[in-house]
């Protein structure tokens, strides 16, 4: 089974993705289809054979629509080398091109006819306000001219939508424009060219060709500024492909040689200059930096990189000269990685949004039953109240009116909009969404358990107390002697005090070095014997004892054959911890701490950020079922984690969340990954959740609302008890600005600070 992304060209509302989801549906071998109306992306779950593009198009493009792979427009695909290319996407700045040269048309004469509208209003209902100086007969010519080319042609894909209908019987916004439009349009063509047909009928001698004009006028100026709306929301997909590398600069044999980005392979050695922007994810075997990595993680404060320190590509090296060794290239880097992971988030839907597609799939259908029966009601109820001729000029008004303000549009953009916003911003600051599932769910978490190591703690070993016991030997005296045996060494704690002692002293030559498998180590420094080993039975030191409690690890140094002090190690705690988990406990969320370390390890470093309930010496395959026993209690959950260990527990959660200093498994199980493992990105990523969440439900409050009302009023509900209706000029301006306020809304999110 695999999942493909496919471009999706004629959408123009979300009844379209459904049209579209439907069609496709029915295909052998198509398992599952998602089609995004905000990113006009279609994602196709396929079962192992291959389905080409022409034969998912085959059913579609009868009804105006067609699908392309990014392999077939060379938009956002990996090259050769495995790097995202960069694509213009012209055929959306075409598209958007053309309605702007048709907005630019069609808008100049919209606004004189709308204006015109007005006054020919305030003059039939006011007095200070004169007729109209335009005979009806030259007013009428005029506008059967100009509306039969804004019909035509700035209102083809309305006309389009209409012959689909007829032929195939699939409906969507087009066609409830294209059928209100087009009937106006009639009517007002027979009354204006057969004066005999309006005198046997018995009707006013008023047209519609300015309602026709003004109609089609507003909501092509909504589609329009919709579009650019939209593009606005995927700005953070387009910033994280601008920051790719195009060249890198290799040293091989010997010689420096700048090649293209796609060019680099494994293990090529590469120079990185000031000022350079690193190329490939890799490993510095040379020099010493400080990188600007504010474009993968959101915080501006450089970070300082010594000899052995990973490195991320695309990030900027801001002080000095080093050489790195590629260790990940292409779809493998962090930055393809996170554009991946941003586009598929962008593309899913949150479960939220199931009730808005459901109801937009049977929109149509139940808007042109709306509409004939509010025009079959005005003939049948309205002759014999208000006349044959208002019964008739107010059947067509309710007719366009329902049809053109009843735009599902608002409704399809509601959630998604928000989602790709919302996802957007979360990558700019070191927040990546694997889903819009994650983001929904991650509103509603009110507890959060937190992996002990490489989480709450840095992950490894570092010195932290040295004890003097023989006075004649100093703390630095003692870490020199331990750390020149110990850069022996390959163990992770012999390699962390090597580690500290080189940063403070010049460590001494060794000789006769011997490792004594699960003791310590023994050899010669400065012709002096010097042993490093575990406390053993004998070792009864108040202070190892003490240090012991605190969850430490401690060794003991004999110079001589005589025991001159003790180091301790620990896995301390990241600076940001505390100050991450009392935002928590202060948003009200509870914190708890699950390890499989000893008890005293775990409350010794709880106590230390503050976390009061603790679950300790829990195997990594009981950790999955402690999350199970939270959420039978009624927790919804959040994991953070970053070990192989952790993903059972992180897939058990509500919601997993993985540090990215962590592993890939543990990257792969979980809903949401946080850069560099920064604990603080945790109640960022709750806040950013719980804003999208509140941005969603504005849109499809307010999306529905403007149906509720909309539609009853558009067909003359109201009329009985207010004597008002809503003429179509207006639904049509209301229809385009609905769109549009549902996609700045959220562009809002834009500017929340985390």
């Amino acid at each position: 089974m695999i999942t493909k992304t496919f471009d999706v060209k004629g959408m123009h509302c979300a009844s379209c993705s459904a049209i579209i989801s439907k069609e496709l549906s029915k295909l052998p071998g198509v398992r599952k289809v998602d089609v995004n109306f905000a990113t006009e992306k279609a994602y196709v779950e396929l079962d192992k054979e291959e389905i080409s593009t022409e034969q998912l198009n085959n059913p579609i493009e009868k009804l105006g629509y067609s699908v392309s792979s990014f392999e077939d427009v060379n938009t956002n695909h990996m090259n050769h080398g495995g790097h995202m290319a960069v694509s213009s996407d012209t055929d959306k700045q075409k598209n958007l091109q053309d309605q702007k040269e048709k907005v630019q048309f069609v808008m100049p004469i919209t606004v004189l006819l709308f204006i015109l509208m007005i006054w020919d209003i305030g003059s039939s209902t006011t007095s200070f306000i004169p007729n109209l100086p335009l005979p009806m007969e030259l007013f009428n010519l005029i506008s059967m001219i100009l509306a039969t080319v804004v019909i035509f042609w700035v209102g083809r894909p309305f006309v389009d939508g209409v012959t689909r209908f007829i032929r195939y019987r699939v409906a969507n916004m087009d066609t409830l424009i294209g059928i209100g439009t087009l009937t106006a349009y009639l009517y007002s063509s027979i009354i204006t060219l057969l004066p005999q047909v309006r005198l046997f009928i018995q009707v006013p001698e008023y047209t519609y060709f300015d309602v026709v004009i003004v109609v089609i006028g507003f909501v092509t100026l909504g589609k329009y500024l919709e579009a650019k709306s939209k593009q606005k929301t995927g700005e953070a997909i387009e910033k994280l492909i601008g920051l790719q590398a195009k060249t890198a600069t290799v040293i091989r044999d010997g010689v420096e040689t700048e090649i293209e980005i796609s060019q680099v392979v494994l293990g090529d050695i590469i120079l990185v200059k000031p000022g350079g922007k690193i190329p490939v994810d890799g490993k510095i075997v040379e020099g010493k930096t400080s990188v600007d990595e504010s474009m993968i993680t959101g915080e501006s404060i450089p970070v300082d990189k010594n000899v052995g320190d990973l490195i991320i590509g695309s990030t900027i090296n801001k002080q000095g000269s080093i050489k790195i060794e590629a260790t990940k290239i292409g779809s493998e880097t962090m930055l393809a990685q996170i554009i991946k992971m941003v586009e598929n988030a962008q593309g899913s839907k949150a479960p939220i949004q199931a009730m808005a597609d459901k109801i937009s799939s049977i929109f149509v259908p139940i808007v042109l039953g709306i509409a004939v029966l509010s025009f079959a009601l005005w003939l049948i109820i309205g002759i014999s109240t208000v006349g044959q001729s208002l019964a008739i000029s107010y059947g067509i008004l309710s007719f366009v009116g329902v049809l053109v303000i009843a735009c599902p549009c608002a409704l399809g953009l509601a959630t998604p909009t928000a989602i790709i916003v919302g996802v957007g911003k979360g990558a700019e600051n070191g927040i990546l969404i694997k889903n819009a599932e994650s983001l929904e769910l991650l509103n509603k978490v009110n507890i959060v358990v937190l992996d002990k190591t490489g989480t709450i703690t840095k992950g490894q070993p570092e010195v932290t107390d040295i004890v003097v016991i023989d006075k004649a030997y100093n703390e630095k005296e003692i870490l020199k002697y331990a750390g020149s045996v110990e850069k022996l060494s390959e163990h992770p704690l012999a390699q962390a005090i090597a580690q500290n002692a080189s940063l403070n002293n010049s460590l001494l030559s060794v000789k006769d070095f011997v490792s004594l498998e699960g003791v310590g180590v023994r050899a010669t420094v400065s012709d002096r014997s010097v042993y490093i080993h575990k406390p053993g039975q004998d070792d009864l030191e108040k202070d190892i004892k003490i240090l012991q409690q605190q969850g430490k690890t401690v060794v003991v140094v004999e110079i001589d054959s005589k025991k001159v002090g003790l180091i301790a190690l620990s896995d301390v705690v990241k600076s940001e911890s505390k100050k991450a988990i009392s935002k928590l406990q202060k948003m009200g969320i509870k914190v708890i701490m699950l390890t499989g370390d000893n008890h005293l390890a775990a409350e010794h470093i709880a106590g230390q950020v503050g976390i009061s309930d603790v679950i300790s010496e829990v195997l990594p395959e009981e950790k999955a079922g402690k999350i199970k026993d939270l959420q039978t209690k009624g927790g919804v959950v959040a994991m953070a984690g970053d070990g192989i260990n952790d993903a059972p527990a992180l897939v058990q959660a509500d919601v997993g969340i993985a540090m990215a200093t962590g592993t890939d498994v543990a990257i792969e199980s979980a809903g949401i990954t946080l850069i560099h493992g920064d604990m603080n990105k945790i109640s960022q990523a709750i806040e950013l959740s719980k804003a999208t969440m509140r941005t969603v439900k504005q849109n499809l409050f307010w999306a529905f609302i403007y149906n509720v009302i909309g539609i009853p009023l558009a067909g003359g509900l109201f009329y009985p008890i207010w004597g008002i209706m809503l003429n179509p000029v207006f639904a049509g301006f209301a229809m385009a600005m609905s769109s549009v306020s549902v996609v700045g809304n959220s562009l809002r999110l834009k500017t929340k600070k985390l």
